[in-house]
């Protein structure tokens, strides 16, 4: 149970992104738009909401501008996924509040996902940073496979550190840290974070945890030990890289507010809402997620019953 001077924890939605970018099946816009609703009703503030993409390249991101058309626009900052200045000017011109900018922190990994090197990326990115500046909107650097490359390996942390410095003096209002492979592990998210906080200590950052090695929540609680407050989360635990072999899903937004509500932390999310909104989410995917309170329920069995069918009568 939150008090009134809990910490603060924000949750950044990316399942309308991430997930429906990794469904197999291409999910009907208005229950695109249904979901994003029913999230935002649950007190979601900051989403991923989709991505400005080729559609040849990913098909299930083909409806991008008729999504952002049919959001509501008061109660949460939308922010869509762009690779480049096309996707962000028509993200804009498509009424994003504000861009997220991918690049991965390995040549490797960016060739397969955007068909470019880093350096060929970075081309991009004043024009970006001057158009967002053109129209008063913030701009998030996110930096794919920051700790860890499915082709690569091992990532170096100044690597990550350099790709970072060049969102940040390009103007970038704050950086996500993507987990995109699942390869992290607590010890490797506390030396990473320790670094960047010492190099940047003025920017705000974000964790991006993907499942891959069921190590995702594990390294939330470590984040959270080196004071990190933001975090993605994809309702369901739906979501992953299709550049990432045998890729598994993001941290399921139901069970994070579960968790950290009960350690006393306060999400804004209403925990009951969240998990009648995955176990909808679930029905309209048919078939099963990976998020597990959205199955259990809260701690409550009266409201586990309620929310869940759970009998807990022996």
């Amino acid at each position: 149970m939150t008090t009134a001077n809990a910490k603060k924890i924000h949750i950044r939605e990316v399942a309308p992104r991430d997930g429906f970018q990794s469904w197999p099946e291409f999910v009907p816009t208005d229950k695109k738009l249904e979901v994003i609703k029913l999230l935002i009703e649950a007190g979601v503030t900051e989403m991923e909401t989709t991505s400005f993409v080729s559609p040849k390249a990913i098909p299930q991101m083909r409806d991008a501008a008729e999504v952002m058309g049919g959001v509501p626009r008061k109660g949460c900052v939308h922010s869509p996924l762009v690779p480049n200045l096309k996707g962000a000017q028509l993200a804009f011109s498509s009424g994003a509040d504000k861009v997220i900018v991918v690049i991965s922190t390995t040549d490797a990994h960016n060739l397969a996902n955007v068909r470019r090197t880093i350096k060929e990326s970075l081309t991009d990115l004043q024009s970006i940073f001057q158009l967002a500046k053109d129209l008063g909107k913030p701009v998030m650097g996110a930096m794919a496979v920051a700790f860890g490359c499915p082709y690569q390996g091992d990532v170096p942390e100044e690597d990550v550190y350099r790709l970072a410095e060049a969102y940040i003096k390009g103007g970038a209002s704050s950086i996500d840290l993507a987990d995109t492979t699942g390869m992290a592990t607590p010890t490797r998210i506390l030396k990473l974070l320790k670094g960047f906080t010492a190099r940047f200590p003025e920017t705000p950052y974000s964790l991006h945890l993907h499942n891959n090695r069921g190590t995702a929540m594990a390294n939330l609680y470590a984040a959270l030990e080196a004071g990190a407050t933001i975090f993605d989360a994809a309702l369901g635990g739906i979501g992953g890289c299709p550049n990432v072999p045998q890729a598994a899903g993001n941290l399921p937004t139901e069970d994070v507010v579960f968790m950290l509500e009960d350690m006393g932390f306060d999400t804004g999310i209403d925990l009951m809402k969240i998990i009648k909104t995955a176990r909808h989410f679930e029905s309209i995917l048919g078939k099963t997620l990976p998020g597990q309170v959205m199955k259990g329920g809260p701690r409550d069995p009266k409201m586990a019953a309620a929310v869940c069918g759970i009998d807990h009568q022996i």
